[in-house]
């Protein structure tokens, strides 16, 4: 991992990634959490005529990556079939924080079990249907449409942070 401190003209020190993404795991999505810990995940795909699409998303953080889940008719969902090169951003209580990378439908089952664990535990009381790879819930998102949603990682290619506490800083990293 290639690391650029982009505070060093202020002198601030750059920013440790095993800190940034700890506080990752604190994040929540469940409805009615409200709270200092519920956050927006904000995933842009491309559209086909190259124009961005900017969306909220289910995120998690696990793995080292970037997961989220939607149907398979979304623009979203469209738009990685066709080029998978996006952002995931979400701002937590010590950074502001945009990764970009390729997202791909997960289809091992173990994984797409292991993902709908995750939400359950943090409020989203889906599960896995019977194929072994589609979730589903009593609720989404409005616009994801019916289930089955599927589940899609993002492995990351860069990333950038901004401190939104002292001491301050900024920090990009290349994986």
């Amino acid at each position: 991992m290639e690391t650029k401190n982009l505070g060093a003209e202020y002198d601030l020190p750059p920013l440790d990634w095993t800190s940034v993404t700890a506080g990752l795991d604190e994040l929540t999505l469940a409805p009615g959490t409200g709270g200092p810990n519920h956050h927006t995940y904000w995933l842009a795909t491309i559209n086909a005529d190259g124009s961005p699409h900017v969306t909220a998303v289910g995120g998690l953080w696990a793995e080292e990556a970037f997961w989220f889940q939607t149907g398979e008719r979304t623009r979203k969902a469209r738009n990685i079939v066709r080029d998978p090169r996006c952002t995931i951003s979400v701002s937590t209580n010590q950074v502001d924080l945009a990764v970009e990378g390729d997202a791909r439908r997960v289809t091992d089952p173990r994984a797409v079990s292991a993902m709908a664990e995750r939400w359950a535990a943090g409020g989203w009381p889906c599960r896995v249907d019977e194929s072994g790879i589609g979730l589903t819930a009593p609720f989404n998102a409005p616009g994801v449409g019916p289930p089955p949603w599927f589940v899609y990682r993002i492995t990351l290619r860069s990333a950038v942070a901004l401190a939104t506490t002292e001491p301050g800083g900024a920090t990009r990293w290349r994986f």
